[in-house]
């Protein structure tokens, strides 16, 4: 059984930095596609960042460009998202999701992806 495992999210200030990260168990395959979406409260789960199974193509929101940068590690299949410049806008619980398919194009819509960690709490404050 595949587990994802969120980690680094917390309570910063804005304009602070913070990097998360996504580690993949299980299962007996590498990691296809990977994503990180957001949820905010009251709001629907949102598209954030995406990367393809190479590292070689990723794809990110509107509101994340040139803020955010999302990596993997295929070695530790880990995948990563680091997040400057943060803004209360940013206030979500990240997950981070993950599919076998070694596509390469990096998906962008929830059904893209098989697997979702538990998420993880990102607080901005103004």
């Amino acid at each position: 059984q595949v587990q994802l495992v969120e980690s680094g999210g917390g309570l910063v200030q804005a304009g602070d930095s913070l990097r998360l990260a996504c580690a993949a168990s299980g299962g007996t395959y590498n990691m296809g596609r990977m994503g990180w979406f957001r949820q905010a409260p009251g709001k629907e789960r949102e598209f954030v960042a995406a990367i393809n199974w190479r590292g070689t193509r990723t794809n990110y929101a509107d509101s994340v460009k040139g803020r955010f940068t999302i990596s993997r590690d295929n070695v530790k299949s880990t995948e990563y998202l680091q997040m400057n410049n943060l803004k209360p806008e940013d206030t979500a619980v990240y997950f981070c999701a993950a599919t076998p398919r070694r596509t390469l194009v990096p998906g962008t819509a929830s059904q893209d992806y098989d697997f979702w960690g538990q998420g993880t709490q990102v607080t901005v404050s103004s």
